[in-house]
């Protein structure tokens, strides 16, 4: 079946993006004041990613996290210096660095969203039933477009 391409169909969508583009925004934000006050914003990504796909060459941490290979070097070794990261030589081609999570950095992850989740939870518990029920069908398309192709 088509899209309903018409008038208000379209109005409808065009009133929405904006308006659900804020309300993750202004989320986004409160969730992030919940942060670990010591590491920055990439930091905390670089630490979640290299817990979730580590061991992991720096290059590979670089293109998850989109940056620029002198940026995640000096990045990572911020992680490092605070007891978070640790960085291992291959075996096979010593030119090759891996870093991997240390215990202190996954405490401290699962701490971050200890936290984020309590501040969420405070929230969703003010709701009604009806509002957390239709929050639970919302998160489904958020999950859903969040996964699709970017373009």
């Amino acid at each position: 079946m088509a899209a309903d391409s018409s008038p208000a169909r379209n109005t409808a969508a065009e009133d929405l993006a904006p308006r659900l583009r804020l309300a993750v925004a202004r989320l986004h934000r409160r969730l992030r004041q919940s942060a670990d006050p010591n590491l920055t914003l990439s930091q905390l990504s670089a630490l979640a990613s290299v817990e979730r796909d580590g061991p992991i060459t720096l290059g590979a941490l670089a293109r998850i996290e989109q940056v620029q290979p002198p940026t995640i070097t000096a990045l990572s070794g911020k992680l490092e210096a605070a007891g978070l990261l640790e960085r291992t030589i291959d075996e096979s081609d010593r030119r090759i660095h891996r870093v991997e999570i240390t215990p202190a950095g996954a405490k401290l992850l699962e701490q971050h969203r200890k936290r984020k989740n309590a501040y969420l939870d405070r929230r969703l518990r003010r709701l009604t039933e009806a509002d957390r029920a239709a929050l639970t069908r919302a998160a489904a398309i958020l999950e859903r477009l969040a996964a699709e192709d970017p373009q």
